[in-house]
């Protein structure tokens, strides 16, 4: 729930990563770095690397490493398809001491016989970006619990003293977990990514650590490595770090909120004289994100544990923090769109599951559509829309109708959006399948 930090209206756009002006062998040795982890994520965001030897690095920069695709999970392939060509992209380039003091990693796209691969997310939004001429620049707000998990499976905060009925913002809480949160926020700020904030949040055991905004592609290969710090680095000191939207039925939920903005040339095109400080160009943004939110839950939210999140009518704090309507206002969190300040918009349907790239890809997609169509966002703080999808199924339902966010999922190449659909169907019928304590305890001796 931690404020991003905005740029003024009339400053310039944020540098994107620089390109290193060395290859990868040269780069890694001179940070003494030994492997290397060639890293990148399939459609639900399942980190998938190999470690390569720095020996090896100059093969890997100019033909890539090999992987069965079909094994690495969702990547829309066979067992019978050729191997995926995970090729790095240099500006990604980030050394993880925190982890090994001989270790980095470097974000790949996913090639199949010389052709981007069109299921690999970083394809995915690197195609919608490359189909217009202005830029995204996003922040995203990590958030996420730490947690112990016992021999019966249950689930308590790593921290045995964090019961407080409101522990959001406690200093207390906060300063228990002071090792973690500063070894995370210190890798952070080492590799410029401008961690200016790190707070306990709204659920018992629940954590989040800002950084400063960048290019959409940055940002979301920042999440990813940030995902990975974090689950590390707990794992170190005996918890477990999970992004799951709703581990705790009781708790709020984790976001993994988005403040977006649109340049072009440097130049911001967010700021106006229309409503909280909105250009016409940003109200017809809004518009068509708000126009496809229905279809986009199933992106920026994609389990079936996200639907207990947005669907919670209470939490112990008394506050869900999660949207129900695609609705937007001012600095007001109850919306799915909140606009705390004139250069920016903050999207707040996603969850700790999203992949980034997918929901960058999938939300810039909708707001264009706005630009295009010249779509009006109606009256600030109206909640006149339908109610989100109360379930995975309903948001798979409304993805498969709505032709621009299914659009985007397939800006690599087609099928995509389809195989996802059936995918995430799969996922709710299995999760149907099962039989659990609730069903024990209504049904049990109940006839």
């Amino acid at each position: 729930m931690t404020l991003d930090v905005p740029a003024p209206p009339t400053a310039p756009a944020p540098a994107p990563a620089p390109a290193p002006a060395q290859g990868l062998t040269a780069r890694a040795t001179h940070d003494g770095v030994k492997f290397l982890l060639a890293l990148f994520v399939d459609l639900t965001g399942k980190p998938c690397a190999k470690l390569v030897p720095v020996e090896a690095a100059d093969i890997l920069q100019h033909e890539g490493v090999g992987f069965a695709g079909y094994a690495v999970g969702a990547l829309g392939q066979q067992p019978s398809d050729p191997d995926v060509m995970a090729i790095p992209d240099l500006t990604s380039y980030t050394p993880l001491p925190w982890v090994r003091e001989d270790l980095a990693l470097v974000h790949c796209d996913p090639y199949v016989e010389g052709t981007p691969w069109p299921f690999a997310p970083r394809n995915i939004l690197k195609a919608v970006l490359g189909s217009t001429e202005l830029e995204l620049f996003a922040g995203a707000e990590v958030e996420y619990f730490l947690v112990h998990r016992d021999d019966t499976g249950r689930l308590t905060p790593a921290d045995a003293r964090d019961t407080d009925a409101q522990p959001c913002y406690g200093a207390r809480g906060l300063t228990r977990m002071y090792d973690h949160l500063t070894d995370v926020s210190t890798a952070m700020n080492t590799l410029g990514w401008g961690n200016y904030a790190n707070d306990h949040e709204d659920g018992n055991g629940q954590f989040e650590q800002n950084f400063a905004y960048a290019d959409a592609l940055t940002t979301a290969d920042r999440v990813i490595t940030a995902r990975y710090l974090i689950s590390v680095l707990a794992e170190r000191r005996g918890m477990t770090a999970t992004f799951m939207p709703k581990p705790f039925a009781d708790r709020t939920g984790s976001g993994l909120h988005l403040h977006l903005s649109l340049w072009r040339g440097g130049d911001p095109l967010f700021p106006g004289e229309r409503d909280h400080g909105l250009s016409g160009l940003a109200h017809q943004f809004l518009a068509g994100v708000l126009e496809h939110a229905h279809a986009l839950q199933a992106v920026l939210a994609p389990t079936v544990n996200s639907y207990k999140r947005t669907g919670a009518v209470s939490t112990r704090s008394g506050a869900t923090w999660s949207p129900r309507q695609p609705s937007y206002g001012g600095n007001d969190r109850t919306h799915y769109v909140r606009i705390p300040e004139g250069n920016r918009i903050e999207l707040r349907g996603a969850d700790g599951s999203a992949n980034p790239y997918l929901a960058l890809a999938a939300t810039l997609a909708a707001g264009l559509d706005g630009v295009t169509r010249d779509l009006d966002p109606g009256a600030t703080g109206a909640r006149t829309r339908p109610d989100l999808p109360p379930t995975l199924l309903h948001a798979v339902d409304a993805l498969a109708a709505d032709p621009v966010v299914s659009g985007a999922l397939d800006a690599a190449g087609p099928g995509v959006a389809a195989y996802f659909g059936e995918l995430k169907r799969a996922e709710f019928f299995d999760w149907h399948g099962t039989v659990g304590s609730w069903e024990h305890d209504r049904y049990l001796t109940a006839f």
